[in-house]
């Protein structure tokens, strides 16, 4: 088989050898106890070390989500489906797959400000004034700036001003966390809802596109934040003893009424 064609597999991320095992270049032996998860996780993905700034940044973004709650959708699969199939990868996998647009993930976020940040740049417009043409161009279209809102904060949500304050610290603070804050302030105003805030998942992935990061890796790297919460939550009802869990009567309403079936299938012209 010739190296390169379609059915050659090329990859640069690790090789096994009978010597090592190498992560993108680096003995594996020479990484293990010398650099962080953090780091071996930056690396792994941006294909080089990190600064130590970033490092710390990249632990705190693996720190930031750990546990979906027991009210979250993931959780519930996850717990559901091991009470019926007890098995950690069983329920890992129902969590993992609960991720997507409406739940978790930055993906969409990422995306957004992504390709709004390299707009601006490419326009030569001032910020503030391509924030405003740009929310005036969204809410014409009636389209919603993910990462923005939230349930319960208003004015501040506590863990963007954390993770704000930490970017800055770390050096890790640039123009596309500046443009997408840009973009907050332009619609708050010109919706008249200064309460509006900048959720977790929006300051996120303003600071994952700032380092680098593609909207898909961000969507992992949110799930991989999750594993510790989801494991213990799938650990706890495998020793619960608990099996098949059912949604109770309480919980659900049956919308159809009672037909019959004979002049049902008259109707519908049977014989």
């Amino acid at each position: 088989m010739t190296k390169g064609t379609p059915s050659h597999w090329v990859t640069a991320v690790s090789e096994i050898t009978a010597q090592d095992i190498f992560i993108r270049g680096y003995a594996m032996s020479d990484l293990v106890g010398t650099v962080p998860f953090s780091a071996i996780t930056y690396l792994l993905i941006r294909g080089e070390l990190p600064t130590p700034s970033q490092s710390r940044m990249m632990d705190v973004i693996l720190s930031s989500i750990l546990d979906y709650g027991l009210q979250k959708s993931g959780t519930l699969a996850a717990r559901a489906v091991v009470s019926v199939n007890p098995a950690m990868t069983a329920g890992l996998g129902a969590g993992v797959l609960a991720a997507g647009e409406y739940a978790l993930s930055p993906e969409d976020t990422g995306r957004f400000i992504a390709d709004t940040f390299n707009a601006w740049k490419q326009s030569g417009r001032p910020m503030e004034e391509a924030a405003a043409a740009l929310v005036q161009e969204l809410r014409a279209a009636k389209r919603r700036v993910p990462g923005f809102g939230h349930q319960v904060f208003r004015y501040v949500d506590p863990r963007s001003e954390r993770l704000k304050a930490i970017a800055k610290a770390e050096g890790v603070w640039g123009e596309a966390n500046e443009w997408y804050e840009a973009v907050h302030r332009a619609f708050q105003q010109a919706s008249n809802k200064p309460d509006l805030v900048l959720n977790d998942v929006g300051m996120l992935a303003a600071i994952m596109v700032q380092m680098g990061f593609t909207p898909q890796e961000m969507c992992g790297l949110a799930i991989l934040s999750t594993i510790p919460g989801l494991i213990s939550h799938i650990s706890e009802e495998m020793q619960s003893g608990v099996r098949n869990r059912l949604v109770p009567d309480s919980h659900v309403e049956y919308a159809s009424p009672r037909r019959d079936i004979a002049s049902a299938l008259a109707d519908a012209g049977w014989k």
